[in-house]
């Protein structure tokens, strides 16, 4: 069964599913409010530390994930995601490379903007080879605003953390 929870945050509301194999979502929602909810207990330990990410208490994340029918490139793709540290960052060509094959750093790109569990599995850690940052489910004002979180001497204005 599928549950649902929210996570307020300076960066929105966020809305998180899961069921008991694991998170499978995580989605900024346009809610300006934070609804009311019981947090289910499959989901507190979710809401509890994306809580401490966003208020700067946390750096890793200890949560089961469940990807579902994602195929195996994507699987690939987020699990390499997950290896990038908190404050720093990495190109969509350089996770291509680590995967086998730099020509499909278009294909890495979509799997990120594929990613159902950003955040968590930290997407936005992820740049162009050139420094720049680009495309962002949520925008690039939005990347720029978790990168800088993450790492305010960098990202405070566009840098590279390679």
């Amino acid at each position: 069964m599928q549950n649902t929870a929210y996570c307020d945050s300076s960066f929105g509301i966020f809305k998180i599913t899961g069921d008991e194999i694991g998170i499978q979502s995580i989605q900024l929602t346009a809610k300006k409010t934070l609804p009311e909810q019981v947090v289910p207990p499959s989901l507190r330990l979710a809401v509890r530390q994306l809580t401490e990410y966003f208020n700067g208490h946390r750096k890793t994340f200890d949560l089961k994930l469940n990807f579902g029918e994602a195929s195996t490139f994507h699987r690939a793709v987020w699990t390499e995601l997950m290896t990038i540290p908190y404050g720093h960052t990495t190109s969509y060509s350089a996770i291509a490379t680590t995967l086998g094959d730099s020509n499909k750093m278009r294909a890495v790109g979509q799997a990120n903007r594929n990613n159902p569990i950003p955040i968590v599995v930290p997407c936005h850690r992820v740049i162009a080879k050139n420094g720049n940052l680009q495309g962002y489910y949520y925008g690039v004002d939005m990347k720029r605003k978790l990168l800088k979180l993450e790492n305010p001497m960098s990202f405070a204005s566009q840098g590279s953390l390679f």
